[in-house]
């Protein structure tokens, strides 16, 4: 199936990728889409520099066919196709084909990647361990996994009757988990990024903006020679960040930001966390006798703590965690030829208001938040770098990578999603090129630019 070509042509990298594995859906020059599995695509392509995706949870996902991997065919949200929800002994038989299908695809994306490059993939609570498991035993090395927490979610339980009224089956979802792993390096970090540009995570790209006040601990510096209140010792000014490195005399120079976490918030998770903690201050003055004297073991030497030198910085706790959401307008923009649909796909109405399915046209039912997958592509993706995501769906991956810069392929089987992808792609380098307001004229005026 083929979509549309923008005037701008695929060059470099992309050029080669279409000549090895032939006529896309869609192509510009930053981002090419192909309609097909990623297990056919993959096998083709050349190495690239990272891949973020959100495959399939296995969890029949609002009755969606792409989400059934190997299980029971689930029919709508309600049940099964035959009313009757499996029994877990049923279900539990097809567990390992799951597992074996993430492997399937993920011994390619491994071959696909470059020594030392990182893989995101979204995962679900249920199912993630078969996920990882697969990662696993593909080759790749598990480094970490991230949180994303989010306040939208709506329980999936059935509620009993009678005497158990008040009872029910399933927790609300307000979370999932993000796995980062990472293809085994050749020798140390260092040779790895200078030889392949992968291996290493952009620690200051992802950095949280703040204006808190961080001259504390190992950045203490103050930014001028008299340190913090309190500090008599040679260089107080310097810190371990002094320009020139390490613990020398030079001048100050503070972090772009907080180190970021390996948690994400949403901004409704953001608020309720700082409603729960309020407004508070980091740290403290030094009480007491603190420190005790200086040269114990050696262990600190000059380097002790100071007495009474304060932290300073104030606010809630969502402060210390990166926060995205995703609006009705950002899963849209873009998006204006495809029917009005609901979230799970139907374009018919639904009286049932537990389903929580307006409508809309982008209808994919786990649209992430563009801010989101902005900040995870910069995470893993060295400057200019090449993002290849297994199943697109409806383009934020691609989204985010014309935003931030890179190129991505994007692959998916169901061409449901495609044309919205193409439509959001193509939104996303008008803002590029114009910006937002810059974008809706053109929309408005020309029509999107193809």
């Amino acid at each position: 199936m083929t979509g549309s070509v923008r005037s701008a042509e695929p060059t470099g990298k992309l050029a080669d990728i279409i000549a090895a594995v032939g006529e896309p859906y869609f192509r510009d020059d930053a981002v090419v889409i192909y309609n097909s599995d990623c297990r056919d695509i993959l096998p083709k392509m050349p190495q690239v520099d990272a891949i973020v995706t959100d495959p399939p949870y296995g969890l029949e996902f609002m009755g969606k066919e792409w989400d059934r991997l190997a299980m029971p065919n689930p029919g709508n949200i309600g049940g099964f196709a035959d009313g009757n929800k499996p029994s877990f002994e049923r279900v539990r038989r097809h567990l390992p084909a799951m597992q074996a299908w993430h492997h399937a695809w993920a011994v390619e994306a491994l071959r696909v990647l470059k020594p030392g490059g990182h893989l995101l993939a979204f995962g679900g609570t249920r199912t993630h361990h078969r996920l990882m498991c697969a990662l696993e035993d593909a080759g790749f090395e598990i480094r970490d996994t991230l949180m994303w927490l989010y306040g939208s979610g709506f329980p999936k339980s059935l509620n009993l009757d009678g005497e158990w009224e008040g009872w029910g089956t399933a927790l609300k979802p307000a979370w999932e988990p993000i796995v980062l792993a990472r293809k085994p390096l050749t020798g140390t970090v260092e040779a790895n990024v200078q030889a392949h540009g992968t291996g290493a995570l952009n620690v200051d790209g992802c950095r949280l903006p703040t204006d808190d006040n961080l001259d504390g601990g190992s950045y203490s510096g103050g930014g001028n020679p008299t340190g913090l209140p309190g500090d008599t010792r040679d260089f107080k000014g310097a810190g371990m960040f002094a320009e020139g490195g390490g613990r020398l005399p030079g001048q100050y120079v503070p972090p772009a930001g907080r180190w970021p976490a390996n948690v994400v918030l949403d901004e409704e998770a953001a608020a309720m966390l700082d409603a729960q903690s309020g407004e508070r201050k980091a740290g403290g003055k030094v009480q007491g006798t603190e420190p005790s004297h200086t040269g114990d073991n050696g262990i600190y030497g000059t380097w002790e703590r100071v007495e009474n030198s304060p932290y300073g910085d104030s606010g809630g706790a969502s402060r210390f965690f990166y926060c995205a959401k995703a609006s009705r307008e950002e899963r849209e923009a873009g998006v204006g030829g495809e029917p009005v649909r609901r979230s799970d796909g139907r374009e018919k109405d639904i009286e049932n208001p537990r389903l929580r399915t307006s409508p809309r046209r982008n209808a994919h039912p786990t649209v992430k938040p563009v801010a989101l997958m902005r900040w995870l592509v910069r995470l893993v993706t060295p400057p200019g770098g090449l993002i290849v995501d297994p199943f697109i769906g409806s383009g934020t991956t691609a989204v985010a990578a014309v935003h931030e810069g890179f190129r991505c392929i994007g692959i998916d089987n169901n061409a449901e999603y495609l044309a919205t992808a193409q439509e959001r792609v193509e939104r996303a380098n008008l803002e590029r090129e114009h910006g937002p307001e810059g974008a809706d004229a053109v929309e408005d005026g020309q029509g999107v630019l193809l």
